[in-house]
């Protein structure tokens, strides 16, 4: 059984851990905390264009419009 605790440290003192850590595990941490800050961009991205006022049937009335100006820009 794992116990779980909880440590108070300060941005120097993991700082000076992560310092002792092996090469390899540095990337491994590096690819984690980059993952992490991806994650959080993209959550705020998508909560930015996120809409109700967009339905299916907007978007499909879009495309033909769309659509429908590529294939007369291409007859000319």
């Amino acid at each position: 059984m794992k116990a779980a605790f909880e440590v108070d440290l300060t941005f120097d003192q993991v700082l000076a851990l992560v310092k002792q850590l092996p090469q390899q595990e540095k990337i491994m941490l590096t690819k984690e905390l980059e993952k992490e800050g991806i994650e959080t961009k993209l959550s705020t991205l998508l909560k930015t264009f996120q809409t109700t006022d967009l339905s299916l049937d907007i978007i499909n009335e879009e495309v033909e419009i769309v659509r429908q100006q590529i294939y007369d820009s291409q007859k000319h």
